[in-house]
């Protein structure tokens, strides 16, 4: 039977989980997701546990941060003064919000805190920092 190897489009099924036991992601109840192995398109360390699959295979892999989203990077957490921020802005600690960058580069943010003075947003991935277990299987290799 055919492994799954770079270059191949590939339909998965996942449940994705935290050190928790908490679902970030699922594909239950939806399609398989597409993808093709190697271009990048899925973290590395899920496209690396792919490689090799037959369709039909199921394993869980646990991903390091490294592989995933990376480590959580204390120079992407800044703070500013609230009158930096427009009025109409909501600043609600959990409100993803977009920064644009001196270079015109747009930059999702999380705000983190919020204060009368202040506002801390945080522009790491909310993945950042941990390991990830994914439930996998390998449905079908086009």
């Amino acid at each position: 039977m055919a492994q799954a190897k770079s270059g191949d489009t590939v339909l998965m099924h996942y449940n994705g989980t935290l050190a928790d036991g908490s679902t970030f992601d699922s594909s239950k109840g939806r399609d398989p997701l597409e993808f093709t192995l190697g271009t990048g398109q899925i973290i590395p360390g899920l496209d690396q546990a792919v490689t090799g699959m037959e369709a039909g295979e199921s394993k869980t892999v646990t991903v390091e941060p490294e592989e995933a989203y990376g480590d959580r990077d204390p120079a992407r957490v800044q703070t500013v003064a609230r009158s930096q921020i427009p009025d109409h802005i909501p600043t609600d600690p959990g409100t993803q919000l977009q920064v644009q960058t001196p270079e015109g580069q747009t930059v999702p943010v999380i705000v983190a805190e919020a204060s009368e003075e202040e506002v801390t947003l945080d522009a790491n991935h909310p993945l950042a920092g941990q390991a990830l277990t994914f439930e996998v299987e390998l449905v079908e290799i086009k």
